[in-house]
């Protein structure tokens, strides 16, 4: 019996969902972690836009598999570097296909919600992705590319990320976690935008299953239950135990328009539908997620 451990190399690695993957895979696989930012002792840099030095680093770990996951996020950001963007969130794709290929291993893309125009209620893994900006196009051209080229691959989509806390996390929660520590006592939330939370470590876990099933293809993979933003700040605040001290004020999106001006889908629900197929769907309902995630994170942060 082979006892020998497979190899992942995992490429952009050092952000919220490089630190799940990192933590749900290190004891079972051998790993290397790589990124243009080294924030942590695991990560070691590679900035995989570099095509020359991200296959070197690639072919000399030999590994069994290639998980490709950085990109950049921040929709106004990709909107006013449009160029940056595709370079990285695109084009870098592209290379990881040609040497996940070349390596004849399975290659590993993450992919998002966001991909859809937010015209449906629901959007399961075959609908019809219709992206709105910079951000959205890009993940899809990426998206495409994996699923059109790549020989054997997982491309996995996700809603709204949520994980590793306060050090990583850029997202909603801890948007609203910061602005609870700095003492607000009111917090204005949009009204008209719809989603599904996903949270890193259940989909690293997911994403773990279907590799050692190896049940190659494109899933949605997101948490259970539909909400939108205004009932998560809800259910986070009474986490908190804060329900009674902040108030919470509906807004439309034009309230933040300034500072949130990337054209968003009001709706971004996704359902798990291949998964529940396969019955391998591990996702866990949105307030269990956010309940672990906040108990995991959060215990001492506004002490």
């Amino acid at each position: 019996m082979n006892n020998m451990k497979k190899r992942i190399y995992m490429a952009g690695c050092g952000g919220m969902l490089g630190e799940a993957f990192y933590t749900q895979f290190k004891d079972d696989y051998e790993i290397k972690c790589t990124d243009k930012d080294v924030n942590v002792s695991w990560l070691s840099f590679l900035d995989f836009r570099d095509f020359d030095a991200y296959k070197k680093d690639v072919l000399d770990f030999k590994p069994d598999y290639l998980f490709h996951l950085g990109a950049y996020t921040d929709l106004e950001f990709c909107e006013q570097n449009a160029e940056d963007t595709y370079k990285t969130n695109t084009l870098a794709v592209e290379n990881a296909v040609y040497l996940a290929n070349q390596l004849d291993i399975p290659l590993l893309y993450i992919s998002t919600a966001g991909i859809f125009d937010g015209k449906k209620e629901l959007y399961d893994d075959w609908d019809q992705p219709n992206p709105l900006g910079v951000y959205a196009r890009s993940k899809y051209m990426g998206e495409r590319y994996v699923v059109e080229n790549a020989r054997r691959f997982l491309v996995c989509r996700a809603g709204w990320m949520m994980g590793a806390g306060p050090s990583k996390d850029k997202k909603f929660v801890q948007k609203l976690m910061k602005q609870l520590k700095e003492g607000k006592k009111e917090l204005f939330i949009v009204d008209d935008k719809d989603g599904t939370p996903t949270f890193t470590h259940d989909f690293a876990r997911n994403v773990k299953a279907l590799i050692q099933k190896e049940y190659w293809g494109l899933y949605n993979m997101v948490c259970g239950g539909q909400t939108s933003r205004l009932e998560v700040a809800g259910e986070l605040l009474k986490l908190m135990g804060l329900e009674k001290e902040v108030k919470i004020t509906s807004v439309n999106s034009d309230y933040f328009k300034q500072t949130y001006f990337a054209e968003r889908p009001p709706c971004e629900r996704l359902v798990n539908r291949k998964l529940e197929l396969r019955e391998l769907n591990l996702m866990q309902d949105w307030k269990s997620a956010l309940h672990q995630y906040v108990n995991a994170y959060y215990k001492d942060y506004l002490k």
